[in-house]
């Protein structure tokens, strides 16, 4: 049998903020296409590796909690980022209720 129902990801373009958990670094990105279980992000080549890293993506009104789980160099010196979504934790959903009134001032 033959399974119809398909997971795929669509265009979908937009500017993006990737948080990097372990040291809170942001990266910023453009999105490239999404899914139910991913994003894919255009970041500058010069950008550092966060591969098999967890983050929190921001783009538009997506807020996603990822793995990356690839980098692949661009021909036109881009890097594209593989993102796989993970679950929220309570821990990381305390962290973000926390600081969305962050008022952008270093702590």
């Amino acid at each position: 049998m033959e399974e119809r129902r398909m997971i795929t990801r669509i265009d979908y373009h937009a500017d993006s903020v990737i948080v990097v958990r372990e040291d809170l670094r942001k990266i910023y990105g453009k999105v490239k296409n999404v899914s139910p279980l991913g994003i894919a992000v255009i970041v500058p080549d010069d950008t550092p590796s966060i591969l098999e890293k967890d983050i929190i993506i921001v783009a538009d009104t997506l807020i996603m909690y990822a793995d990356v789980v690839r980098e692949v160099d661009q021909k036109d010196g881009t890097r594209l980022i593989g993102l796989n979504a993970r679950k929220f934790t309570g821990e990381v959903l305390q962290y973000l209720f926390e600081h969305i009134a962050d008022n952008g001032e270093d702590e």
